[in-house]
């Protein structure tokens, strides 16, 4: 028991491939991650890791130790939790994921308030477009957009999400404004990659549902990046109402086939099944919730029928 303060460095270790990897997300030095293993395995007498130059694997000693180790960690956490829920103060790391833009268009800028109305929280936020495993990755929520997959998760519906089809007015002097969707076949139309379909356009208006087959020059797997381009007059796009509000506002963007509806997604936050919700989690599903809104979020008040 006297090296039971390993066993995070450890999990941590084996989750993310590396020392190095480890020490960063851990918050140590590399030297420091890499003693404390040593201290470990010579306590246990055996070897955890293989070695080499480029990578380290578990041994079979070191599967059985994860497997025992990651049910430790899960029952200090709800220990932790426990306590924390009975004190009612929100306290401890909190793992955060979300998609890149709207983690730094609309997650960033709450991080400070969100601190300092819960000091006992710190924060590590990761921000990426493409998919994380909470269990995998330590994570306590992420914040997901589209369609959830079946899973062992638990998800919790935030806001609707709302997407438009847009260009520059520039683009749309020089090109023509589409007046139906088939008028698109005609026009450069940009892709969001990590769309389920990303050039098949699915639109409901007065002619019913109807699925355009687009294309265009660029296809790119940041919606940012995408929105920077359509303010330069490339194309025409699909953006979700979080990111083109600001510019549909301004005038520097403008609906296309504004009578046409893109399907409607949601924002949720999903995390893992825990016996305890953690105080930590549900102080921030609190406040996101009561920043962004419910019905209608935020960026959409002024936005007009969608």
């Amino acid at each position: 028991m006297t090296e039971i303060g390993a066993i995070p460095v450890f999990v941590a270790v084996a989750d993310h491939g590396g020392f190095a990897a480890a020490a960063r997300h851990l918050g140590l030095t590399k030297s420091a991650v890499s003693k404390r293993i040593g201290v470990l395995e010579a306590h246990l007498g055996t070897q955890l890791f293989h070695r080499s130059t480029r990578s380290i694997s578990l041994t079979e000693a070191g599967e059985i130790y994860l497997a025992h180790a990651a049910q430790a960690l899960d029952a200090a956490q709800d220990a932790e939790d426990a306590v924390a829920a009975l004190q009612g103060q929100p306290v401890g790391l909190l793992r955060l994921s979300t998609p890149m833009s709207f983690g730094q268009l609309h997650v960033a800028p709450m991080i400070a308030a969100f601190l300092r109305q819960y000091p006992g929280i710190r924060i590590d936020l990761t921000m990426d477009d493409k998919f994380v495993d909470l269990v995998e990755g330590g994570i306590d929520v992420a914040l997901r957009a589209g369609t959830l997959p079946n899973s062992a998760l638990i998800a919790r519906k935030l806001a609707p999400i709302h997407s438009v089809i847009v260009a520059a007015p520039d683009y749309l002097a020089q090109s023509g404004t589409p007046e139906t969707p088939e008028d698109l076949l005609a026009h450069s139309c940009l892709h969001y990659a990590y769309s389920r379909d990303p050039s098949e356009w699915r639109l409901a208006g007065p002619a019913g549902d109807m699925r355009v087959q687009t294309s265009g020059v660029l296809r790119v797997n940041n919606s940012e990046a995408l929105c920077t381009v359509l303010l330069d007059g490339l194309g025409i796009g699909r953006l979700p109402t979080f990111i083109a509000g600001a510019h549909l506002t301004s005038g520097r963007l403008v609906r296309v086939l504004p009578e046409y509806r893109l399907p409607e997604q949601a924002l949720y936050a999903v995390f893992p099944e825990r016996k305890h919700m953690p105080a930590k989690v549900r102080a921030f599903l609190d406040f996101v919730v009561e920043r962004i809104g419910h019905d209608v979020p935020y960026w959409d008040m002024d936005a007009g029928p969608l």
